[in-house]
């Protein structure tokens, strides 16, 4: 348990995107995760730490607030529900939750480096923290499982429990219940990243006496008494993937389905985790399908042979998924070597170099990894008052090095010091003169992210390349049967407008058919299954 005694900062994000209990309607609405991390962009600009919006004097500041999609009076309104955070944060304290913002030194650091900006501003969760950084084999798979099915998962709980492996799920009907109470049962530990009821599952008789002996830790990004909602459901998948070290999928329906799209996004997006899937006995067509985009087969080997090849495999799996990316960082630093007569010191400018091209080119959700250094006072070293240490991890990864021959160009004289290679240091005046160029590119105001797009055709908004085929996937899912934008936008909780923005580029695209009367729109399944597939090249 941790002090319930909240830090300034994680109050202040508690206020800016908990809900209390309020419904979808109440006004002011929480931010968005995305919209939290423009601000965050902005807090760092500005240098400012979140906990500095609580002071009186920030609000002069918050009205000069030009940030798309960030209206200051709404921010302000935000931050006056202190008396509604008081009586929440003294019922969740009282039923034994306790809170994490992302900027506090036990937040997971397993979401944020593989996460990034994408990881959770907040998490509920009871039972004991330390089980967050341990790592383990995620188990995942559909709600409706036959016998087969729950044999082969808890005979793999089972065998985590014996070789101390913690096993990570989504404690949801089926693969995931099955996984979570077989460890246990067996004396092993589990987390549960829970999409809904975190508070309601935390005093079920099946978990209850696993959570007060330290074995249990369930956790959630939304509030803690929070209804299902297939949006948080969907949401919620990479962050279990994100907290361990491996994962395997034991059975998936195929372009459909929460366990599909989350393989899906850590395949794609999560490159580091392993994901194994079971192709043991009858399998469904989507475990097939996930084995051609990438996926390791779990190998067909008897239940007494299990115990003792298990771990083995799974660090070996490990191992080569880390040698895949070390041949990738020696292939570029030996292009890198080849352009320059002086070697190591070029190598050494260009580590430099992308580090603060990356920055420069950063948008405002990305700089939320950077203001990082505004929520952990580990990450900040006061130097100097007129200097910033920016810690490299930070900093968001390089975009290609062809979309960055202007920042190249334009990029201020002097900010790369002869510093070690991991930290830059920069004045807070080169850091204006690198932000405030502008870019080459066009970008939605709606847009979350602003990165280089590709070519659309003419007369269609253009939205960032990362967020649109992010999203695309799960609209392709959604559209197996005809649906109009409104009823899209519900499911995926996603604003009407933004939706229908999508749904006219991936019409133009071919991956969507539009029909009428009424009107509505429905997969192309070619078009849209070619699409998947070269995604998973």
């Amino acid at each position: 348990m941790i002090n319930p005694v909240l830090s300034p900062d994680t109050q202040t994000i508690l206020l800016l995107c908990a809900s209390f209990g309020q419904n979808r309607l109440s006004h002011p609405q929480p931010l968005t995760l995305s919209e939290y991390n423009i601000l965050a962009g902005w807090l760092q600009e500005n240098q400012m730490r979140p906990g500095d919006l609580l002071n009186p004097t920030a609000k002069n500041k918050l009205q000069k607030i030009t940030l798309d999609k960030l209206d200051p009076h709404r921010i302000e309104a935000l931050l006056e529900r202190g008396v509604m955070l008081s009586l929440a944060v003294e019922k969740w304290t009282a039923q034994g939750i306790w809170i994490l913002g992302r900027g506090d030194s036990q937040y997971p650091k397993r979401l944020k480096q593989k996460l990034k900006q994408k990881s959770p501003a907040i998490l509920y969760g009871i039972g004991s923290i330390e089980l967050l950084s341990t790592g383990g084999l995620a188990i995942v798979g559909s709600r409706d499982i036959n016998e087969e099915e729950i044999d082969y998962t808890q005979r793999v709980a089972k065998t985590c429990a014996e070789q101390e492996i913690q096993v990570i799920s989504g404690g949801a009907r089926g693969v995931d219940q099955v996984s979570m109470l077989g460890v246990l049962e067996a004396s092993g530990k589990a987390v549960g990243v829970l999409a809904d009821s975190l508070i309601k599952t935390a005093v079920n008789g099946k978990y209850r006496n696993s959570i007060s002996e330290g074995r249990l830790t369930l956790i959630s990004p939304y509030d803690p008494n929070a209804g299902f909602n297939t949006g948080n459901a969907m949401g919620r998948n990479k962050y279990i993937y994100a907290l361990a070290d491996y994962a395997l999928v034991v059975s998936s329906a195929y372009e459909k389905g929460g366990t599909w799209a989350g393989a899906k996004e850590a395949l794609e997006k999560i490159k580091d985790v392993p994901v194994f899937v079971r192709m043991q006995d009858t399998v469904p067509e989507g475990n097939q399908q996930l084995v051609k985009q990438g996926a390791k087969p779990f190998p067909i080997i008897p239940a007494s042979s299990l115990k003792g090849l298990l771990r083995t495999l799974l660090e070996a799996a490990t191992t080569e998924v880390e040698a895949i990316k070390t041949d990738m960082e020696v292939t570029t630093s030996l292009r890198a070597k080849e352009t320059s007569s002086n070697s190591v010191t070029e190598t050494s400018k260009l580590v430099n170099q992308l580090s603060l091209e990356a920055l420069a080119s950063a948008s405002p959700s990305d700089k939320a990894l950077v203001v990082e250094s505004d929520f952990s006072q580990n990450s900040v070293t006061e130097t100097n008052p007129q200097t910033i240490q920016l810690n490299l991890e930070n900093i968001p990864e390089a975009i290609p090095s062809e979309s960055l021959e202007g920042v190249k160009k334009d990029a201020p004289q002097g900010l790369v010091t002869n510093t070690p290679s991991e930290v830059i240091q920069v004045s807070p005046k080169d850091m204006e003169k690198a932000t405030d160029s502008k870019p080459d590119f066009e970008v939605t105001k709606d847009a979350s992210d602003s990165e280089v797009t590709e070519t659309i055709p003419k007369g269609f908004p253009i939205i960032p390349k990362d967020i649109y085929e992010a999203v695309l996937p799960f609209i392709l899912v959604h559209l197996n049967q005809p649906l109009d934008a409104k009823s899209l936008a519900e499911r995926l909780e996603v604003r009407q407008g933004q939706i229908q923005d999508w749904l006219n580029r991936a019409v133009a695209e071919g991956k969507v058919r539009k029909t009428k009367k009424p009107v509505a729109y429905v997969v192309d399944r070619q078009a849209a299954q070619l699409f998947l597939l070269r995604e998973a090249e």
